[in-house]
């Protein structure tokens, strides 16, 4: 077991990074949080520059590793498109994404997009994006689905853990922005980073981002090792940590900024935002829980302790 990306995934994450920055950075977001409708333009011409759309990451390792790297970059950024789900796309359906839904309440972040999608829930029921309803902040808006058929059990997997590795990345920028602020702020002479309890604080974010950070890299390992069944438990386990993760990260982040953290002239506060229909869709904290714990019974995990 290798629980680590090659040196190839890597630099084309580096890459990914420097091409995002270079089409605009964070202003893509800013952008697009005006005009939904140019979200596609903005963004699609940096992924075809990287080969996006070409990656494999159903039959090919090199590609997943690729595409979870892309990911992670893309949420550095807070790359106002849904580029997990574009790379999540089933090979045997003529659509251009899938996002993994609540049966129950299905949404998706689409909004200003004419892409063609498809739908998966849990229990492997896919279906085919036929119109949009309400829409809501962050690109949110309600879907109409006709039902296509059950057989997306092996689609589920792949779908819950690149998106984990997009809000990775968000995380990843959230600490860093943090750091850079308290590394500048002063107070009583020294900077805010100077005090053991900003110091305290920053360790909890990191410990908690870095655990993501190992259970996404085994997730990805298991979508090409363990049997579908079991993939979706680990994706489910990824899918819980990365989110608990994100409600600690983002609180300690808020907190080190001040209330200037919640303006929107501070680049966390678009992030912290933006990170919601990650953390909240298909299912929040609570619900994935219930799930995780209800599919796995008495069993447990498979892996080194199983």
């Amino acid at each position: 077991m290798i629980l680590d990306l090659s040196d190839d995934a890597k630099e084309y994450g580096r890459q990914a990074l420097k091409a995002f920055e270079a089409a605009g950075g964070d202003q893509l977001l800013f952008q697009a949080d005006t005009k939904p409708e140019t979200r596609a333009g903005l963004v699609i011409p940096v992924l075809d520059s990287l080969g996006g759309f070409e990656l494999e990451p159903r039959t090919d390792t090199d590609s997943l590793e690729a595409a979870a790297a892309l990911c992670r970059s893309a949420g550095y950024w807070a790359v106002p498109y849904p580029v997990a789900e574009r790379l999540s796309r089933p090979e045997d359906l003529d659509v251009d994404g899938l996002i993994v839904i609540d049966a129950g309440a299905p949404e998706g972040t689409l909004q200003g997009l004419d892409n063609r999608w498809a739908t998966v829930a849990l229990d492997g029921v896919r279906s085919i994006v036929t119109g949009f309803g309400a829409s809501g902040p962050a690109f949110v808006t309600a879907l109409e689905l006709s039902t296509l058929d059950e057989a997306g059990a092996k689609d589920v997997a792949l779908a819950l853990v690149l998106p984990c590795w997009t809000l990775l990345g968000m995380l990843d920028r959230a600490i860093d922005l943090t750091i850079a602020h308290v590394s500048l702020r002063k107070q009583f002479g020294q900077p805010l980073s100077a005090f053991q309890g900003v110091q305290f604080q920053l360790t909890d974010a990191e410990v908690e981002r870095s655990g993501v950070d190992i259970l996404a890299k085994y997730a990805l390992w298991s979508l090409n090792t363990h049997p579908a069944d079991e993939a979706i438990h680990d994706a489910l386990a990824l899918r819980l940590a990365a989110i608990e993760a994100a409600e600690v990260v983002f609180r300690v982040c808020h907190q080190l900024h001040g209330a200037v953290g919640f303006c929107d002239e501070t680049t966390l506060s678009w992030l912290s935002r933006y990170s919601q229909p990650l953390r909240r869709l298909p299912f929040g904290v609570c619900t994935t829980r219930d799930t995780f714990t209800a599919r796995l019974g008495r069993r447990g995990l498979t892996g080194l302790f199983s």
